[in-house]
């Protein structure tokens, strides 16, 4: 069976994604911060008949990184790699004039820096699968200005920039950078507390995520939306 590692996966889009792979059986390594929660999604998962093996912590240590990167190779090997944890910088959000550095700082680490670490771990078992391939998950306000997203935006701008020049440094594998759209997210919650607007639920994103690797479409940004109204 095909092997995934997801980070941030104990809820909202890495366990929506974890629970369609596990549906068409595929073996999982799941990263999370909360070892209670990320529990709990292993069990419900297990219960497809794949196999799961849940690490929990920080995806800014490279001794975590190994052991994700260790348990998939356990597992059979790295057939994708998600890049789905990611930090704010400030809860809630605040403009750039009030943003602590130590906050970008903790951004960039989480969105950017670890994501690059993990896939360097990874590459070598990537390099070996039949159909490799790094989803990266991506946001709007990478691309769009909206006033107090500058750090988290920045942060993923940066992320969106190394899984294009990854796409092109290694043509034998697929990088996707994904943009998912609005979502109901506990990230989101913790970033605009106020804004009580209905969201979707990030199981409806899922179909576009499965798209790429049915299709498996060349290493580029995506956008949820788009790739949803194209599959229907």
């Amino acid at each position: 069976m095909p092997v995934a590692i997801i980070t941030g996966a104990s809820k909202g889009l890495g366990r929506a994604l974890a629970e369609a792979l596990a549906a068409r059986g595929w073996d999982l390594v799941l990263d999370a911060r909360t070892p209670e929660v990320l529990k709990d999604t292993a069990a419900a998962l297990e219960a497809y008949g794949t196999r799961v093996a849940a690490l929990p912590g920080d995806v800014t240590d490279p001794w975590h990184r190994t052991g994700l990167v260790t348990e998939a190779g356990r597992l059979g090997g790295v057939d994708l790699l998600v890049s789905n944890a990611s930090a704010l910088g400030a809860e809630p959000l605040v403009r750039l004039a009030e943003l602590p550095l130590d906050g970008l700082r903790r951004a960039l680490e989480v969105n950017v820096v670890a994501a690059l670490g993990l896939v360097r771990e990874a590459l070598p078992a990537l390099r070996a699968a039949p159909a490799g391939a790094v989803l990266t998950i991506s946001s709007d306000a990478a691309a769009e200005a909206y006033e107090t997203w500058g750090g988290y935006g920045a942060s993923k701008a940066a992320l969106d920039q190394l899984a294009a020049v990854l796409g092109v440094e290694e043509p034998g594998l697929r990088v996707w950078a994904v943009d998912p759209g609005d979502m109901a997210t506990d990230l989101y919650a913790a970033a605009v507390p106020d804004d009580d607007g209905h969201r979707p639920d990030p199981v409806g994103v899922v179909p576009a995520l499965l798209r790429l690797l049915d299709e498996r479409p060349a290493s580029g940004r995506y956008g949820a939306p788009a790739l949803l109204e194209a599959r229907s």
